[in-house]
C-alpha cells in the first residue's frame, strides 16, 4: 500500500497544531513501514489521506474516486472550534459547517482525533464510517535532560525561585488567551508566559488588545522550536490549557508527555482524562485555586498519572491504526462500487 498525504498551504499551517499533526502522520507511517508521498504529482498511490478542506483538497478527493482510489478524509476542524477564532468566524460558522461536511463526505472513511469530535461529526448527520485516531505524541522526545529547566529559565530571564505558569496556542479567544491575561493580572506573584502566535490583523480587537497588555509578570514569547518548547514544559511550575474548545489539543499531549504539572479547562474534549490524571478548572476562579495548589504543593502531583494517560498515544502506535483506517477506506470504496452496479 502507498498513501498520498495531502495538505494544502503547508507554509501557512506548519507552525499550527494541524502542521504538527501532519508531521506526526509522516513519522507514524514511516515507523510502521507504510510507503507514502506528499506529492500529488505522484500517481502510484492507493489511498489519499486528506488533511485540509480547500478547493484543491476537494479536487484531489474527486480525482481519486474517478481513478478508483480510496479517500480517507481527516476531520481536524469542527464548527465548534472554528467559532471564537478569527475575525468573522462566528458570523460564518454555519457556512463553514456546511462546507466542511461537504468535504468530509467525500471520504470513504473519516478520521478525527477523539471520540468527542467523532460525536460532533455524527451530530452533523455525517453517515460515513468515522474513526477516532489520536494525533499522537513522541514520548521519547519529552524525556527530561539535566539542563532543560535551567536552559528554559536562562533563555527567558527567570530565576530558579520564580514560579512560572505557561500556556501554548494561537492567539485566539477560543484558546483562552483573554483568560490567560486575566489570570496573570490576578496572580502577580507568578510569571506567565504564552508560546505560539497568530497574525494580529486576523483576530478581533479584544484579542489584539489582550496580547499587547503590558504587565511585569506577563510575556507573549511567540513561536519557538519544539526543543525550546519541550524545555519550557519541563521548566515551568504549571502548564495551563484554558482553551474553550478543542478536537484534541496536541500541546496537551506534549505537556503530559513532559510530565508538566497541568491544569486544564473542564470541557467535553478532555473527557478522556480523569480527575486523577490532570486537574480541571471550570472558570478563572477555579484556575486560580488549582494553579496555586499545584505550585505550592497543597495539591498532590498528578504528573505520573498524566504521563500514563498518553502512553497509548505514542506515535509508534499510531501507524497501525492509520493502516487499519486505510484498509477500511479501500473496503468501503469497493462496497460502494458494488452497490452502484
Amino acid at each position: 500500500m502507498k498513501v498520498l498525504l495531502y495538505s494544502e498551504n503547508m507554509r501557512f499551517i506548519k507552525v499550527s497544531g494541524l502542521g504538527r499533526a501532519i508531521l506526526h502522520q509522516k513519522q507514524a507511517l514511516t515507523e510502521h513501514g507504510i510507503t507514502f508521498t506528499d506529492k500529488p504529482s505522484d500517481t502510484d498511490w492507493d489511498v489519499v489521506h486528506i488533511n485540509t478542506y480547500g478547493l484543491n483538497s476537494r479536487r484531489i478527493a474527486k480525482k481519486a474516486h474517478k481513478n478508483g482510489k480510496a479517500v480517507a478524509y481527516h476531520a481536524h476542524s469542527t464548527k465548534e472550534d472554528f467559532m471564537d477564532s478569527f475575525i468573522g468566524s462566528n458570523m460564518f460558522a454555519g457556512v463553514f459547517k456546511k462546507w466542511i461536511c461537504s468535504c468530509y463526505n467525500l471520504g470513504d472513511v473519516i478520521l478525527t482525533p477523539t471520540e468527542y469530535s467523532k460525536s460532533l461529526l455524527e451530530g452533523y448527520g455525517i453517515k460515513k464510517p468515522i474513526f477516532a485516531v489520536s494525533n499522537g505524541v513522541r514520548l521519547s522526545f519529552f524525556e527530561h535532560k539535566a539542563d532543560d529547566r535551567a536552559d528554559f529559565r536562562k533563555k527567558f530571564g527567570y530565576s530558579e525561585s520564580d514560579k512560572v505558569v505557561m500556556a501554548v496556542g494561537l492567539y485566539l479567544r477560543r484558546k483562552g488567551v483573554l483568560d490567560f491575561v486575566e489570570l496573570a493580572k490576578a496572580m502577580p506573584e507568578y510569571k506567565f508566559i504564552w508560546f505560539g502566535k497568530t497574525p494580529l490583523f486576523t483576530v478581533p480587537h479584544e484579542v489584539r488588545k489582550a496580547v499587547k497588555t503590558k504587565l511585569p509578570n506577563l510575556c507573549f514569547a511567540g513561536y519557538v522550536q519544539p526543543e525550546e518548547l519541550k524545555k519550557a514544559y519541563i521548566g515551568c511550575d504549571a502548564y495551563i490549557f484554558p482553551t474553550h474548545e478543542e478536537t484534541e489539543g496536541i500541546v496537551l499531549l506534549e505537556a503530559l508527555a513532559a510530565k508538566a504539572p497541568a491544569v486544564i479547562r473542564d470541557i467535553p474534549a478532555f473527557s478522556w482524562l480523569s480527575e486523577n490524571e490532570v486537574y480541571k478548572a471550570k472558570d478563572n476562579a477555579d484556575f486560580i485555586t488549582k494553579i496555586r495548589g499545584v505550585i505550592d504543593g497543597s495539591l498532590p502531583s498528578l504528573a505520573e498519572n498524566g504521563y500514563k494517560a498518553v502512553e497509548d498515544k505514542d506515535i509508534s502506535l499510531i501507524g497501525e491504526k492509520l493502516e487499519n483506517v486505510y484498509l477500511t477506506a479501500q473496503k468501503e470504496l469497493k462496497k460502494s462500487k458494488n452497490q452502484d452496479k
